[in-house]
């Protein structure tokens, strides 16, 4: 079906999404909207410009993007320049990598409740890393965090965690002074482990109890005190998977890392390996195999029906920023926790990345200088005229 060795998801979706239509449908509209937004993106059903040369009068045509969140086509620019909006918040202090994962036997609630199960989870990770973080015993002051949503394995079966970055430190806003945290340690796990199943657990179950979280489909089943009781102390007596990573080595491998992990979608464009006859192979990677990286086959309908999966609610914040990362304390707070540290000798000084314009940024993700015309390659692209949308779109979702 393709002669090049890159397969688009767009094409996967023009191909069977009138089929998957009709088998599953009618379908949620978010799901329309976000299907629609990956057929069209970078067509001309969306408009585009003309650029010239100023040199030979060359003349390139570039559709608009839709820019939806879980367009592949979209993500690895958004990524970039969401990024570089966080270059100012770098610390000069190690960063920790923390992710909390949600156990199977919750996910069928989750998929059926993404709004308010995403909700709880957020705030069950972020009141664990404050509560512990608050404690004398452990750092003694306030943090600061960004986690972000994963839904999906690599198999893009449904799997529920959160990533979060942490600077190594807390700040005591009573001695207006910075903690460090102890060498490659920022929390204990056991403990991380505990309080993250006792704090998720509490509000999951309060939740059903006031009907926040619906038990509908196959879920009816738990309706039945004696099945939820069973369930709730199976989970209860299993040990959860929570861990941290060593801290990233310096601020440009938070840099990369953020940008790997903010805007990424359930498969890309790269993973694609094959596909024809209504049958798409993909890369994926097997942590039960020593991360061996393997390929996988799905039928259309099946691969379409695992990408839906993820699609996450309409004005629903995936990346959250909490503690003095918060929106609401970055400009009080973050300015005298630098200011501090740059006081601190025995805190090193570290150069932050430079920010870069958004051709900077084009030219680092595929190599092309997007300024320069690719006829004569000396030339200048200037705006010519406009095309207008064969229709008018709302390209946000």
């Amino acid at each position: 079906m393709n002669n090049t060795a890159t397969y688009q998801i767009a094409e996967i979706f023009k191909a069977g999404f009138t089929e998957y239509e009709n088998k599953f449908g009618p379908l949620p509209a978010q799901q329309y909207k976000v299907a629609k937004a990956i057929m069209d993106c970078r067509t001309e059903a969306l408009g585009g410009h003309i650029y010239q040369c100023d040199a030979c009068s060359h003349e390139l045509t570039l559709y608009n993007s839709c820019r939806n969140r879980h367009c592949p086509t979209c993500q690895a620019y958004a990524s970039a320049v969401w990024v570089q909006k966080r270059i100012d918040e770098l610390l000069p202090v190690p960063y920790f990598h923390v992710v909390f994962t949600v156990p199977q036997q919750l996910r069928p609630f989750f998929l059926r409740n993404k709004m308010a199960c995403y909700k709880l989870l957020f705030r069950t990770v972020s009141e664990t890393l404050k509560e512990l973080a608050t404690d004398p015993k452990r750092i003694g002051g306030m943090i600061g965090l960004i986690a972000i949503l994963h839904t999906w394995g690599q198999t893009l079966m449904d799997h529920y965690h959160i990533h979060c970055i942490v600077p190594g430190g807390a700040f005591d806003e009573k001695k207006r002074k910075w903690i460090c945290t102890k060498e490659n340690f920022l929390l204990p796990i056991p403990v991380l482990r505990k309080l993250f199943k006792m704090k998720l657990l509490s509000f999951f179950f309060e939740a059903v109890k006031k009907g926040e979280i619906g038990l509908h489909g196959k879920l009816c089943i738990y309706r039945d005190m004696d099945v939820m009781k069973q369930m709730r102390k199976q989970l209860y007596n299993e040990k959860w998977v929570v861990y941290c990573k060593p801290p990233f080595a310096s601020p440009e491998a938070v840099i990369k890392y953020l940008g790997n992990y903010t805007h990424r979608i359930a498969v890309t464009n790269k993973r694609i390996v094959h596909f024809e006859n209504g049958r798409v192979t993909f890369t994926y990677k097997d942590y039960a195999d020593h991360n061996r990286r393997k390929t996988m086959t799905l039928n259309i309908m099946e691969f379409i029906r695992r990408f839906m999966l993820h699609i996450v609610p309409s004005g629903f914040m995936r990346i959250r920023h909490y503690g003095f990362l918060s929106n609401r304390n970055q400009k009080k707070i973050l300015p005298i926790i630098r200011q501090i540290l740059c006081e601190d000798e025995a805190v090193q000084h570290v150069e932050k990345p430079n920010k870069k314009r958004w051709y900077e940024i084009i030219e680092e993700l595929t190599g092309v200088d997007p300024t320069i015309c690719p006829f004569c390659k000396h030339g200048k692209l200037r705006l010519w005229r406009e095309i207008k949308p064969l229709r008018r779109y709302h390209l946000v979702a």
